[in-house]
């Protein structure tokens, strides 16, 4: 062998470069995204059972053939997947909706193949040479009898015999190229081969992508936040559950639905805060009712002067039968007394004094409530007895938790007692009270809090209003984050209240109500204006409910009721106000006034609000709102209609003059109606 010459070797198997995620490299559908998933389908998008559910797919092939794709879902347990066809929409996005039927967990995924037959009759649409539509047809042949072998019964028949024919005609010069072109293009017959088509080369999307469906009150609710100790008639008489019974038709006039009560649990005695916080009390001081716990029980017991656990039951099926759910708070932290410290000390902080670490925000503290130690060598049974919390007061008739500062717990923690508590009972509603950092606020939504609180309250200019309301319908959390927006509440006395103008409780109310579907109010101090402050810069309450009792005037027409009743009865006729996703702000050339639209999901519910940012001064400008986008002719005048008010204003044209003045009313609230009455509508025309 000459100098330099390497021996011949024997040729190696060919290999592919990389390793591949595909099953087979013959399979041509790329299924890019599924949508929503959140996180990755890490944690769960939210819907609504009973209601459609729309997922999107971003699927494509190579070279100019036809994918098919399916959406597949199924109920969490189901072994049966129920199928969808999805249609192309744009840019290889593909959509379809499904309804999950009732509440529970479900997931859902996409997969597509390449569609042989749906590309052989596209390609043959385009054809006009004669020779060419000839031989697609014997082409076509060859894939309608391979769907006529997977068919049975006379599906089978027809599609064999469709075969045979275009087969046959296709070698008849005496049949017309357009008569052959129509039977290859038969669409009865087409319907008939696309139930049966060749799915060995199908494509599943990576991950099956979970879903929660809860019913209709997590999509929109109304709620008002209540102290049962202060129900009472008498100045100085501590309310019971009974005296809240006697509250029960004034809360439901007023058009909310669900009554939420701060804990009413007994009340730690040990370093118990007496009124406007004070460390040092007197006779008579009832303490916070968050300072949980004394020698009468602790999270599964009632405040003795409250009443019963017979009390409580009776209120809640009193409240539901008059259309309110009894929302409890679920307050994790202990008083000093609680009997956990005793029982086990193991949940707790220790200090080395030899004292329970205390909470505390610097510069504020809790000296009356001990917070549990997540981290403790007891955890799970930690765990598992803050569960057993929850279950005793769903077995009590309690189907709404709004959970007290959930961020200062354990996340693990909330994942794993929600998850277990709605397996059983999917029912529940989960309201997250966080006032925190925004990326926890949205860690706990995806954790399984059905709903969360907002900023809303900090949120007071056109621009900040406009801003936040964008994100939360249409950023990247409302596949999974539901507001719930509160213009007040005891801990929180915004500044904007603080002068006590009746016109900025109004407009905060409106704006409350119509930009989020599900919204609450502290009262009776919101609705009787209460505005004063425990001092300059404060967000307090002077003489707080939290630390005292309070006399309340339970008149039905004093203060703000009768108004709060009119927008929440406007809130339950208008579908349009019960969801979130439609909401889009309109122009308008002032920067006090602010203007916004939404719509129900089949387009008939059209509502326009716009308010008065301004308390004190009338404002006035021009509204862009083209009749077209509120489904009228351009050319066509059309009716809108003031629910606050009763007014009725005819439109026409893409430029509407408002003025709102603060001292009658700060908003409107108009419901489109797109036909004006004419005289064809009299009854002597008639």
């Amino acid at each position: 062998m000459p100098d330099g010459l390497l021996p011949p070797s024997t040729p190696a198997e060919p290999q592919p470069p990389f390793a591949i995620d595909t099953p087979d490299g013959r399979s041509r559908a790329v299924v890019d995204a599924v949508l929503p998933a959140v996180d990755g389908g890490r944690f769960a998008a939210k819907c609504v059972a009973g209601e459609h559910f729309r997922v999107t797919a971003h699927v494509f092939t190579d070279g100019h053939d036809a994918p098919r794709v399916m959406l597949q879902w199924w109920k969490d347990g189901e072994a049966r997947r129920r199928e969808l066809p999805m249609k192309l929409r744009y840019n290889d996005e593909w959509h379809a909706d499904f309804v999950p039927p009732m509440a529970g967990r479900y997931r859902y995924t996409v997969v597509a193949w390449v569609d042989a037959f749906e590309s052989w009759r596209h390609e043959l649409e385009r054809r006009v040479d004669a020779d060419d539509i000839r031989l697609a047809a014997r082409v076509g042949a060859l894939e309608i009898r391979a769907a006529a072998a997977r068919a049975a019964g006379t599906e089978r028949e027809a599609l064999a015999d469709w075969a045979l024919a275009l087969e046959q005609g296709a070698q008849d010069p005496s049949l017309e190229v357009a008569a052959l072109k129509a039977l290859a293009l038969d669409e009865d017959l087409a319907v008939t081969a696309g139930r049966y088509p060749d799915r060995r080369l199908e494509t599943r999307y990576g991950a099956d992508l979970p879903l929660v469906a809860d019913r209709e009150r997590a999509r929109f609710s109304t709620w008002y936040e209540l102290f049962p100790r202060s129900a009472g008639d008498a100045p100085g008489a501590h309310g019971t559950l009974r005296d809240v019974e006697a509250r029960l038709p004034l809360v439901a006039a007023m058009g909310f639905d669900v009554l939420y009560f701060p804990p009413i649990h007994p009340v730690g005695r040990l370093q118990r805060k007496g009124r406007n916080n004070a460390l040092d009390t007197e006779p008579g001081d009832v303490g916070s009712p968050w300072a949980i716990g004394a020698a009468e029980g602790g999270h599964k017991a009632i405040l003795p002067a409250l009443g019963t656990p017979e009390d409580f039951r009776h209120l809640v099926a009193a409240a539901r039968a008059r259309g309110l759910e009894i929302a409890m708070d679920i307050a994790f932290q202990c008083a000093p007394d609680h009997p956990y410290v005793k029982a086990h000390p193991q949940w707790f902080r220790w200090r080395p004094d030899g004292s329970v670490q205390y909470a505390e925000n610097p510069p504020k503290k809790y000296q009356d409530i001990y917070p549990f130690n997540f981290e403790s060598e007891d955890w799970q049974g930690l765990w598992c007895e803050l569960k057993s919390v929850l279950d005793h007061w769903i077995a009590e008739g309690v189907t709404i938790f709004r959970v007290d500062n959930p961020h200062t717990k354990s996340f693990a923690f909330w994942e794993w007692a929600i998850t277990e508590c709605k397996r059983a009972h999917p029912e529940l509603i989960f309201l997250a009270e966080a006032f925190t950092r925004p990326k926890v606020m949205h860690r706990l939504a995806k954790l399984g809090f059905t709903q969360s609180y907002t900023y809303f309250t900090w949120r007071n200019t056109k621009a900040e209003l406009t801003d936040y309301f964008t994100e939360l319908a249409h950023g990247p959390g409302a596949d999974y984050f539901r507001p719930n927006v509160w213009p007040n509440t005891p801990d929180i006395l915004h500044a904007a209240l603080q002068g006590g103008e009746e016109a900025m409780f109004r407009l905060r109310l409106v704006l409350a109500a119509t930009l989020a579907a599900s919204y609450g109010i502290y009262g009776p101090a919101f609705e009787l204006l209460e505005h004063l402050p425990r001092g300059p810069s404060s967000e307090e309450y002077l003489d707080s409910e939290k630390y005292q009792l309070r006399h309340w005037d339970w008149d039905p027409d004093s203060g703000l009721r009768p108004f709060i009743a009119r927008v929440n009865r406007i809130r339950q006729g208008n579908a349009a106000l019960q969801s979130d996703r439609s909401l889009r702000f309109l122009d308008i050339d002032n920067d006090q006034l602010i203007a916004y639209l939404k719509a129900s999901d089949d387009g008939r519910n059209v509502v326009v609000t716009i308010v008065n940012l301004d308390p004190h001064n009338a404002q006035w400008g021009f509204l862009s709102l083209d009749p077209s986008e509120v489904d009228v002719p351009r050319d066509q005048p059309f009716q809108m209609h003031d629910l606050l008010t009763d007014q009725r204003f005819s439109w026409q044209g893409g430029r509407h003059f408002i003025r709102l003045e603060p001292e009658r009313v700060p908003a409107h609230v108009l419901v489109v109606r797109r036909r004006l009455r004419d005289e064809r509508d009299f009854d002597y025309y008639i």
